[in-house]
């Protein structure tokens, strides 16, 4: 706000900022941002190193290519050798029972209509509508691009149109040349930066978490292009199972199993109310199991008093 507003209040609207001082307030803004430059190169080299394997012999897409050669082979191969396959057949398994078959309306279309002919030049797409050597060689140029970029970000943001050049900008306090020294990039180069005032000791939290996360899935990819199994937590779906686990689904479950804690922990125990006796009683007596048997022997006394001879 400084950078850009500043001017106005000497009537320079038009003045734009110099280029170093854009820098160094850029520089200072995005101190902690700076930082995680380092995990995320290193997360970008690691996806660069499965997107190889991909294009490699472990491209599953090539594999799966040549499957239905393979079983027109098998095919045409038990159909040569149909004899020799069906007496070893049934001398290991016995002779089959003949069996009826029903016969079946054939629909419009049959076969042609459910299936269609394959050609070898047309490669499977993906739901994207390409193949998957080609996203594997776009994701990898996006991901080369994305190197260094949060080291690269003041300079992104200092350039063109939004800058001065020479004489002609602000440098913070005038219409005039900029003259400090340019910071260097992360807090840690942040202590004498003359535009923005930054504490060093005060790192933030945030940024300090997306960094282990970065590290801690670098880690992972690392360990998948080794091949080693890997399992990753989705922490988008953190407590969308708290209602699952149940073991029971639709309606017929609602009777089954209606558990209520309440009822299992406060058993409730029903005694016959007297007159006399305060109804509020009866809420504290079902509260507890020998609340039942007290109150009887409560109004059985009573009862013993009423009916004794009067002196």
């Amino acid at each position: 706000m400084k950078m850009m507003y500043c001017p106005y209040c000497s009537g320079q609207v038009t003045l734009k900022p110099c280029r170093n001082y854009c820098l160094n307030v850029m520089k200072g803004c995005l101190a902690n941002q700076a930082d995680l430059d380092s995990e995320w190169n290193n997360f970008l080299d690691a996806m660069l190193s499965l997107a190889d394997r991909l294009e490699g012999p472990f491209n599953f897409e090539s594999v799966m290519d040549p499957i239905d050669v393979k079983i027109s082979e098998a095919i045409m191969n038990m159909q040569e050798n149909s004899m020799q396959v069906s007496q070893k057949v049934f001398q290991g398994c016995g002779q089959p029972r003949p069996a009826q078959v029903s016969k079946r309306s054939v629909r419009e279309g049959g076969f042609a209509a459910r299936f269609r002919p394959y050609s070898p030049d047309a490669r499977p797409t993906t739901a994207a509508g390409t193949s998957l050597d080609r996203l594997v060689t776009d994701i990898k140029k996006k991901l080369k691009h994305a190197k260094k970029f949060w080291s690269t970000l003041p300079e992104s943001v200092c350039t063109g149109e939004r800058i001065g050049t020479g004489d002609e900008c602000w440098n913070g306090t005038a219409k005039s040349r900029y003259e400090s020294v340019v910071m260097g990039n992360g807090l840690a180069n942040q202590v004498t930066n003359p535009d923005v005032e930054v504490d060093i000791t005060k790192p933030d939290a945030v940024i300090r978490r997306q960094i282990l996360t970065l590290r801690i899935m670098t880690n992972k990819l690392k360990s998948a292009h080794s091949g080693n199994d890997v399992s990753f937590f989705d922490m988008s779906e953190e407590g969308s199972g708290e209602e699952s686990g149940s073991g029971c689904e639709g309606p017929q479950c609602t009777a089954d199993f209606d558990f209520q804690p309440t009822a299992a922990i406060k058993p409730r125990v029903v005694v016959p109310k007297a007159s006399g006796v305060d109804s509020g009683a009866d809420s504290g007596a079902a509260g507890s199991p020998a609340g039942g048997p007290a109150l009887v022997l409560a109004l059985a006394a009573a009862a013993l008093a009423l009916l004794a001879p009067q002196s």
